[in-house]
């Protein structure tokens, strides 16, 4: 029992920078726009979030540094791709090379290459403390509170039944049709990248903030790509992709609990790391056939 619930617990903390940012390119996606800027986004709102943090003292501020961020680095992919026509690949990519490359940068600048700097990161908060055996479940960070109890469900709410959530969606399949409708194409795509980029800074902040306290390089470590193979496999659908970050999370905190486990000691190291993405390949393999893309997926519009 106690295994199980501290797996739960420790899925739930694994899942919550994946469900910021899968929830944040679900946003930019269904919108039409592929936006492979998510790794430098999350790895930019890491680093702002610590080095405010770090400078002001306060969590508060990292955290509004890191959205105003991710709002920015979301700004830059629509200036890029909505208002340029480029191409979203290289576009994307571009942004997360110049980010990462830009954070690692000053990192160095402010930080140099000596002891590594740390902060206090944000306490463990547990409303259910009185619950008995099964409370370590519910220590979590107020983030992860914020992400499954907020975030999610207003998503959800947002894009199948409000009036902007159908606006991003209706760009998202025919521009044509929604801009003869008259709806701002180029606003509703700026700003589903805008609120989709700082929901990805959040989930980088949350790793140096909440889980570490500190910022080290390569802190995202492919988070942001293992984001974008969760929108695919969810199928642009907010549940189904915060499910499969779920699963991905279970497994990748397994991974650290069967060394200890009697019979999987000897299994070799390399074989543990590579399950949690074996698991995504395998259930993208089998979930991602037929899948109906959006209809302007990847296609830069222009009024004629």
């Amino acid at each position: 029992m106690s295994f199980l619930v501290d797996l739960l617990a420790a899925t739930l903390r694994t899942a919550t920078p994946l469900v910021y940012g899968t929830v944040g390119e679900t946003y930019a996606e269904r919108s039409g726009v592929l936006n492979l800027g998510i790794e430098g986004t999350m790895y930019a709102g890491a680093f702002a979030g610590f080095a405010t943090a770090w400078a002001t003292g306060s969590l508060l501020l990292g955290l509004v540094a890191a959205i105003v961020v991710g709002i920015g680095a979301g700004a830059l992919m629509g200036l890029m791709t909505v208002t340029l026509g480029a191409n979203q690949h290289v576009s994307g990519i571009g942004l997360t090379i110049g980010l990462i490359g830009a954070s690692e940068f000053t990192n160095r600048l402010i930080f140099g290459g000596g002891e590594l700097q740390r902060i206090d990161p944000m306490p463990i908060v547990n409303p259910f403390a009185d619950a008995g055996g099964i409370s370590a479940i519910f220590d979590q960070y107020l983030l992860t509170w914020v992400a499954f109890l907020v975030v999610v469900p207003a998503a959800w709410w947002l894009l199948q039944r409000s009036s902007f959530g159908l606006e991003i969606r209706a760009v998202g399949e025919n521009p044509e049709a929604a801009d003869a409708a008259g709806v701002n194409v180029f606003r509703t795509r700026y700003l589903a990248l805008m609120i989709g980029g700082a929901l990805m800074a959040i989930g980088g902040a949350f790793i140096t903030l909440a889980l570490l306290g500190s910022f080290t390089l390569d802190i995202i470590a492919g988070r942001g790509w293992v984001c974008v193979a969760l929108v695919i496999f969810g199928r642009w659908r907010i549940g189904r992709a915060v499910v499969g970050a779920l699963i991905f999370a279970a497994v990748f905190s397994l991974q650290f609990r069967l060394r200890i486990l009697p019979g999987f000691g000897d299994l070799p190291f390399e074989l543990l790391l590579a399950l949690p993405y074996l698991i995504i390949i395998a259930a993208l393999a089998l979930s991602g056939r037929n899948v109906a893309y959006p209809g302007a997926y990847l296609k830069p519009y222009r009024r004629s």
